[in-house]
């Protein structure tokens, strides 16, 4: 079953830098100009070393530059490393007050490891190359990968009640909470849980393959056998699940996209398209067509979730997709995004589609089924930058 161990973390000293300068969201899904926002923060910011950039000075590339900085911070005493090897409880405290609770360790990639290890949804073509010479260049995981733990009652092993060690919050109001763990009975008891099941990633699918593509051939080297992952139980009270929408552009003038969702799916039209109306749907969580010519809900027909292979949204509306012309598609983790791209027509259409429910992904899980990609966004994000793994540790 799952392997994880504790180990010595590497982490900024909240009495040289303030911990809400120098986090960042997690590399994918950060843009060119957040990117420059957050480095504009603090010359530690954790993006520099997540998402870095050449030091044309010194004649050093992206992934060169990332490991001289990672470096530099650990010599002025800016990063520190824990004297003992340890678990990090980790809570995320979203704005509205819901609070999702996991644990840091390392995670066992090893071939009899990887066999308990799940993929959630599938993937899209990604390149793989650009994390995989970050990390063959730093020797370091810089953020966790995200996984779903099948055994009841994990989060009780680990539960905290005392203050954090540190604490720190995100641009989107986000709390992050971190507690270091070093008590060997605790972590005996989060080891048996977690891997008294199998492990479902729920993010981080490509750092997982390339941390696998990168221990290979590396034999002896025990910590390339392991990846920093965030674990966090299955369950309703953990877990914020949000959607995934579609939206549309490219799209032939005259196409009439209503009559081709009709071929999979029953329409109702709720009015011409309006911001404050449009918006009620999305708050209400409905599958939905938007279009500047109006707004229809949609109800899949008897024998679509068949035809499709499932009844979640993301299979239902691939249908429809798959039947288009050429075009582009693009996704958002927002019904607000959606909607705004309607408005401002960068989009000619947006599909919103309905999250799964928790006990669907639990389902898929146990079954060992991968949903489709982009089905699912967990939410909030691990930040960057609370804890790194260093694969050179000294403990």
């Amino acid at each position: 079953m799952p392997r994880f161990e504790p180990f010595a973390g590497l982490r900024y000293d909240a009495a040289r830098v303030d911990l809400s300068m120098v986090i960042a969201p997690p590399y994918d899904v950060v843009g060119p100009e957040e990117r420059g926002r957050l480095a504009s923060r603090h010359s530690a910011n954790a993006i520099r070393v997540e998402l870095p950039e050449p030091d044309h000075r010194a004649g050093l590339d992206r992934y060169d530059s990332a490991a001289h900085q990672l470096l530099a911070w650990q010599d002025e005493g800016i990063l520190v490393e824990d004297p003992t090897a340890a678990l990090y409880a980790y809570r995320m405290v979203s704005p509205g007050g819901h609070a999702t609770n996991g644990i840091i360790g390392a995670l066992g990639i090893d071939d009899d490891s990887a066999a308990t290890v799940l993929p959630h949804e599938q993937t899209l073509p990604k390149a793989k190359s650009d994390r995989l010479d970050l990390l063959a260049a730093t020797r370091a995981n810089l953020s966790p990968i995200w996984g779903l733990s099948l055994s009841p009652g994990l989060s009780r092993t680990f539960g905290r009640s005392d203050p954090p060690r540190v604490e720190a919050v995100d641009g989107g109001g986000v709390r992050h909470q971190l507690w270091v763990i070093d008590d060997a009975e605790v972590i005996r008891a989060v080891q048996a849980a977690v891997g008294a099941s199998a492990v479902v990633l729920a993010d981080g699918h490509h750092r997982y393959e390339t941390a696998r593509t990168y221990r290979q051939g590396r034999t002896g080297d025990a910590q390339a056998d392991l990846i920093m992952a965030l674990i966090v139980e299955l369950a309703d009270d953990q877990l914020e699940v949000g959607a995934i929408h579609r939206a549309l552009s490219g799209l032939p003038d005259g196409l009439d996209l209503v009559d081709m969702c009709s071929s999979w799916f029953d329409l109702t039209r709720v009015g011409d398209f309006d911001v404050r109306t449009t918006s009620a749907l999305g708050e209400s969580g409905a599958l939905a067509l938007l279009m500047p010519s109006g707004t229809w809900l949609l109800s899949p027909k008897d024998g679509t979730p068949e035809a499709a292979g499932s009844d979640l949204d993301s299979s239902t509306v691939a249908l429809v997709i798959a039947e288009l012309p050429d075009h582009e598609l693009e996704y958002l983790n927002s019904w607000q995004e959606g909607v705004r791209a309607v408005a401002d027509d960068k989009s000619q259409a947006v599909l919103l589609l309905r999250p799964p429910t928790v006990a669907q992904i639990a389902d898929w899980a146990r079954a060992g089924r991968r949903m489709p990609p982009k089905t699912t966004y967990f939410h909030p994000k691990p930040a960057t930058g609370m804890v790194f793994r260093s694969l050179d540790t000294a403990s």
